[in-house]
């Protein structure tokens, strides 16, 4: 290989990528370090102050990007958001569905959870994820691009009081697969992110359980739970790049050891 084609460095200039809950969280950590890495960020928000200050923080550092709105259990949104985006950098290159919903604000058993969270959880996640997958299709096909979405160790491994997440997250990981057999053809690879990162639903359980930190140091090999801007973006700019563009249809995980089943 000669010098010129060897890799020097990961980046994404020139990418344009829509982020979905990309207003705090994981998702704002993904958001800042794609644009550190060169993309043009699309920030798409439920509430727009978060919109706002995502976006004011990435073009403060000279970045480019902007916030649309978006309820990611709505489809008139979603499409929006994948067109205004177009219509914006006049392309779409990456598509990340980041936004989880409220993960956390309920667990018990199958017969205790409400109706209405389970379709909550389900329109956030699963449904969410196969109606922006129609949506950025003809645009990542266009671009030979990329679609990331987000998963959990709990997909795999299951948790007696958190049915409904496990099986959106499931359901998640099997559409990845069956986008990335069928959109190999079109030059778009399709992956899942299972990540482990201090999220404020993680600060929560800290926060109410002072044995957790101890459970972590006992199933984490690394003994931590990771850092978002640290140690969970350099990995999702990783699979945004061209770097990652011959791995398709896989689970890439990012959780200190604690799922390498996974």
């Amino acid at each position: 290989m000669s010098a010129s084609n060897s890799v020097k460095g990961i980046d994404c200039v020139g990418r344009t990528v829509l982020v979905t809950g990309a207003g705090s969280g994981l998702g704002r950590s993904m958001a800042l370090a794609l644009a550190a890495a060169g993309a043009e960020i699309v920030a798409a928000v439920r509430r727009p102050e978060t919109g706002v200050s995502v976006v004011e923080e990435i073009t403060a550092a000279g970045g480019s990007a902007i916030w649309v709105r978006c309820d990611v259990r709505v489809l008139e949104d979603i499409t929006a958001a994948v067109d205004q985006t177009v219509e914006h950098f006049g392309k779409l290159d990456v598509m990340i569905h980041n936004a989880t919903g409220p993960a956390s604000a309920e667990i018990g058993t199958l017969d205790e959870l409400d109706e209405d969270f389970w379709e909550d959880i389900a329109g956030h996640n699963l449904r969410a994820a196969f109606r922006f997958a129609r949506a950025a299709h003809p645009h990542l096909k266009q671009s030979q691009g990329t679609m990331i979405l987000l998963t959990s160790g709990i997909a795999v491994e299951g948790k007696a009081i958190q049915p409904e997440y496990g099986a959106a997250k499931a359901g998640i990981r099997a559409l990845t697969k069956s986008l990335a057999a069928e959109w190999g053809p079109d030059g778009i690879n399709v992956n899942c992110l299972s990540p482990a990162g201090m999220t404020p639903a993680y600060e929560r359980v800290f926060e109410q359980d002072p044995t957790w930190g101890e459970h972590i140091r006992q199933t984490v090999p690394l003994g931590r739970v990771g850092d978002p801007l640290v140690d969970i973006a350099p990995v999702v700019v990783f699979m945004a790049s061209a770097a990652c563009q011959f791995i398709t249809g896989q689970t890439i995980t990012a959780t200190g050891g604690r799922t390498m089943l996974l």
